[in-house]
């Protein structure tokens, strides 16, 4: 009996320094391929950088503001940038760097949900399109078609003017816009993997439908929806940019980067060029930064690119 509950005191201590040892293989196994990516794709660290920034900001926006961003301040109007209005302050005397900080948040917001909703709704459809085929792959691709019939920057006009200005339609729209074109990557991808090998040996071992597609194919599709995700959050965060600009987005009395380059920013270029200044180059540095960490990842996951310095073949 002592010799038992040695052994099995021995074997859990053997499991837990296995368990252990594994832990630490698998954090210098990411670490050293961190290195890797950090070497090989310095442009893709600066945007990843640029991402976590703006994604700080947006987290931490109440903390970092310096002035109520709502607030006229009496004699400030048009101030040009100083120690007391670092960014200065706009037409109506309100404290553009606080603005601006809240427009982050406002728009990392937007991005991040479109992308999410848009990821999720759009790997689904695409998945089951493109694993099943027949009448239904042709059922649900025809009534992506019909989304993507319409211009993307039309159809969310429109639904925003049903709709009307809130965070949440701006929301709302541009996922509805964006899924079809999360469906058909998807879609592509199932395609080509549901008669690997891989797939094939499932089956015959008597997995079902859903087993397969949830435990073989989609972890191999991760990497175009991963891709793809970083394409979408720039284009959302432009999308939601565009429409605020245009009147209909993102109500004009919450701060937003294109509701501050719109309405009556717009009339004073000349005499105040820092009211569209700073909301343009946030929103520009915000999209590069996107941009360079979703080129990077792409000619890192791509395996047309691998070895290539990220020439197609």
């Amino acid at each position: 009996m002592a010799n038992e509950t040695h052994n099995t005191a021995g074997d859990t201590g053997r499991d837990t320094l296995t368990g252990s040892a594994r832990a630490r293989s698998g954090l210098a196994n990411f670490a050293h391929a961190s290195l890797r990516f950090a070497a090989r794709k310095p442009l893709g660290v600066a945007g990843a950088l640029l991402l976590a920034l703006m994604t700080f900001v947006a987290v931490f926006a109440p903390l970092l503001t310096m002035h109520d961003p709502y607030e006229s301040f009496s004699g400030a109007r048009q101030v040009a940038p100083q120690l007391d209005y670092w960014f200065g302050t706009d037409n109506l005397a309100r404290d553009i760097y606080s603005r601006l900080i809240i427009g982050t948040q406002i728009s990392m917001l937007v991005g991040f949900s479109v992308v999410i909703i848009s990821l999720a709704v759009g790997t689904i459809v695409g998945l089951v399109s493109g694993y099943l085929g027949g009448w239904v792959d042709n059922t649900l691709q025809r009534m992506m078609d019909i989304i993507l019939a319409i211009p993307a920057l039309f159809l969310a006009l429109s639904f925003m003017a049903v709709l009307g200005p809130s965070v949440a339609n701006v929301i709302t729209s541009l996922s509805i816009v964006s899924i079809p074109v999360v469906a058909r990557v998807v879609r592509s991808t199932v395609i080509s993997l549901r008669e690997s090998m891989f797939v094939e040996a499932a089956r015959a071992i008597g997995a079902g439908d859903i087993r397969i597609t949830m435990l073989h194919i989609l972890p191999n599709s991760f990497a175009p929806i991963i891709v793809m995700a970083s394409v979408l959050l720039g284009l959302a965060i432009v999308s939601e940019a565009t429409l605020s600009f245009l009147g209909v987005g993102i109500p004009f009395n919450i701060p937003s980067w294109g509701g501050m380059l719109g309405g009556e920013a717009k009339q004073y270029v000349r005499s105040a060029p820092w009211m569209l200044f700073f909301p343009g180059l946030a929103l520009s540095l915000t999209v590069l930064g996107i941009n360079l960490l979703g080129d990077a990842l792409r000619d890192t996951l791509d395996p047309r690119l691998r070895g290539l310095g990220g020439r197609p073949i």
